[in-house]
């Protein structure tokens, strides 16, 4: 019987691998470019390009799944993975490092093919919008609060040090978010995407602030709500389940962290709009968002499963929102390297209530969940995602600190 590395049989095995299967299997390896990256086959039979110790395998549960991945590039794998036809025997999120550290060469085909799907996305209309919020954010706040911290914070932490718990490193972010736009008492705040409200509510209970807060996930406006009542600050944040494009009034900041990614770079210019109609003279705002050094569709097996729509963008395409309103860039910070330690923290707490959250959908919802935490660990480590936070103002305001030092003063 065959078995691998802990010792379990392989199930789905059939005898005989012929030589187009065995080269199908190491062209897969020599595409990634790794060396210490092995396949076995559904006989047990072990494919390497090289004699380096090996790090990760890959193994193929039944002769079916190589032609699979021919015929479905672009999300072959990660299905194979979901159904358990595929497994990653050593650590998966070191495997993704080795495959994405060595990306695929992008030969004709594959950039036709990306060039295609950057073209012929779907629109981001406000019916498409809400679909696409509801399939991810609306899957139930309970599911999110076994892995999340305690403030329900469902983007990049800021790690004031290496061992700073999620719980402070999450608290630190929405400090140093408002510190970046300068909030002082009294001013009028909009957030754009407002997740569960724990910015939101920081805002004006840390900084005597006043926010009107938008998003279009009923889930999460719901909780939000229910929160600000619980703390006693619904007078001072008023959570609108509404789209961004709906913004109204005039603000002296205008905040979104995490919304970017959702909006369609379609929208763009409407986005700028918005803000431009929003601030005042002497308005601010910051923008924090996924982003990439190359223009890029979404990886389509994430866009498939995880984020239907979404769209990570280079940093001067963010820019490109806000010059066309004489709006000024006075500052960026890439957290890169505090979004793969916020994953990291986020995937260990989903697999130890990885056998809950099976009961509440199934196996495969666990693991096409934890191949796209891995996965993005792995993205985040190796450069392929960034993540930009970006500062602005109006370009004729003077109405800034003259430093960065309030920036990283202890908050008495």
């Amino acid at each position: 019987m065959t078995r691998d590395w802990n010792g379990s049989a392989i199930s789905g095995v059939t005898a005989g691998v012929t030589g187009m299967e065995r080269r199908a299997a190491r062209r897969i390896l020599e595409t990634r470019g790794d060396l210490r990256m092995r396949a076995v086959l559904w006989n047990g039979e072990e494919v390497r390009i090289s004699d380096e110790p090996a790090l990760a395998r890959v193994v193929f549960r039944d002769r079916g799944v190589i032609p699979y991945l021919a015929l479905h590039p672009e999300v072959g794998l990660g299905d194979a993975y979901a159904s358990g036809r595929l497994e990653i025997e050593g650590d998966l999120v070191t495997a993704l490092k080795l495959f994405f550290g060595h990306p695929e060469q992008r030969g004709l085909l594959r950039r036709a093919r990306d060039a295609w799907r950057l073209w012929d996305r779907r629109s981001h209309s406000l019916r498409r919008a809400r679909y696409n919020i509801h399939r991810h954010y609306d899957l139930g706040n309970e599911f999110y609060a076994l892995w999340l911290d305690e403030r329900m914070a469902y983007t990049c932490a800021y790690f004031p040090t290496p061992s700073s718990s999620l719980e402070e490193a999450q608290l630190a972010k929405m400090e140093h978010v408002s510190r970046k736009v300068w909030l002082r008492p009294g001013d009028r705040v909009v957030e754009a995407g407002c997740g569960w409200g724990a910015l939101a509510l920081h805002m004006a209970r840390h900084h005597g602030v006043t926010v009107t807060a938008y998003n279009i996930s009923s889930e999460q406006v719901r909780y939000a709500r229910e929160l600000a009542r619980r703390e006693g600050l619904a007078d001072r944040v008023e959570f609108r389940e509404d789209d961004y494009r709906n913004v109204r009034g005039r603000y002296d900041a205008f905040v979104s962290v995490g919304m970017l990614e959702h909006v369609g770079d379609e929208n763009y210019a409407e986005l700028g709009r918005v803000i431009d109609r929003s601030l005042e003279p002497h308005g601010r705002g910051l923008i924090h968002s996924i982003g990439r050094i190359q223009r890029r569709p979404m990886d389509p097996w994430i866009d498939k499963h995880i984020f239907p729509g979404s769209y990570s963008p280079k940093l001067e395409e963010m820019v490109g929102i806000l010059s066309p309103h004489d709006l000024a860039v006075i500052d960026v910070e890439n957290l890169r390297m505090h979004y793969e330690k916020t994953l990291t923290h986020w995937l260990e707490r989903f697999e130890k209530n990885a056998a809950a959250i099976e009961r509440r959908f199934d196996a495969r919802f666990v693991r096409i969940f934890r191949l796209y935490l891995a996965g993005a660990i792995a993205s985040f480590h190796v450069g392929n995602l960034q993540l930009w936070q970006v500062v602005f103002q109006r370009t004729r305001s003077n109405d800034l600190p003259w430093n960065r030092a309030r920036l990283y003063v202890p908050k008495g």
